[in-house]
């Protein structure tokens, strides 16, 4: 059974060759270029040679929140046909520099429709990103402060941008931003983990150093 992901890559490596194939525009990122520029609709579509990425929504209030972060070896934004308003406050941001094979839709559509392997694939890879959200709406919505935090803590060691294990690369400002928490809640939980011997932090970097202990505090779902 797979568990939900906040970082995706290698779900679509198989296809590089494939991909290098077909018609496409070879495109380079430095850390913090925009993908694409904020405000715009996702019109293409981009496999993930190298780097990572993080993908965000920007409120009009400034408020940042972090859905998801993207590596060598996938593709993103996903490929669909229908223009949805919400893309337009959605952004995505360089965290290393990003090396990327960039397609059209019409690009990405005639690959779609002729190779049945990449379509099921596509479909599977949406399958994993619902399943991300429906985790946060089903599960996580109604879970106590310090539940969220050990159940995103622990998927992160599972499965993260910088595949470091039980090192989370990230600041506490970042795991606010994912959970949509204050940082005063965030502060005050990691202090009581630290406090209990399961986690150490550093300065943007988190480290668990009581698995176990951690996994204790975490839903099923999350297991």
């Amino acid at each position: 059974m797979l568990t939900p992901r906040y970082y995706f890559a290698d779900d679509f490596r198989a296809f590089y060759k494939y991909f290098l194939s077909q018609p496409h525009t070879e495109r380079t990122f430095q850390k913090g270029d925009y993908l694409w520029e904020p405000g715009q609709p996702c019109d293409r579509i981009q496999y993930y040679v190298s780097g990572a990425s993080v993908h965000f929504s920007e409120h009009e209030s400034g408020h940042r929140r972090i859905i998801s972060f993207h590596g060598s070896g996938t593709i993103f934004p996903g490929y669909h046909t229908i223009d949805f308003r919400i893309e337009l406050s959605l952004s995505t941001a360089a965290l290393s520099n990003i090396k990327v094979l960039e397609f059209t839709i019409p690009q990405f559509k005639a690959m779609f429709e002729s190779n049945a392997a990449l379509a099921e694939n596509v479909v599977n890879w949406y399958s994993k990103y619902v399943n991300r959200f429906l985790f946060e709406t089903i599960h996580q919505e109604f879970n106590s402060s310090q539940v969220k935090l050990c159940n995103l803590l622990y998927l992160l060691t599972m499965n993260q941008p910088s595949n470091s294990g039980l090192t989370i690369e990230m600041t506490q400002e970042d795991i606010a931003d994912i959970l949509g928490m204050s940082g005063v809640q965030i502060t005050r939980e990691l202090t009581d983990l630290c406090s209990r011997g399961i986690l150490s932090t550093a300065r943007g970097r988190l480290t668990v150093t009581d698995l176990p202990a951690l996994a204790s505090l975490c839903t099923e779902e999350t297991m």
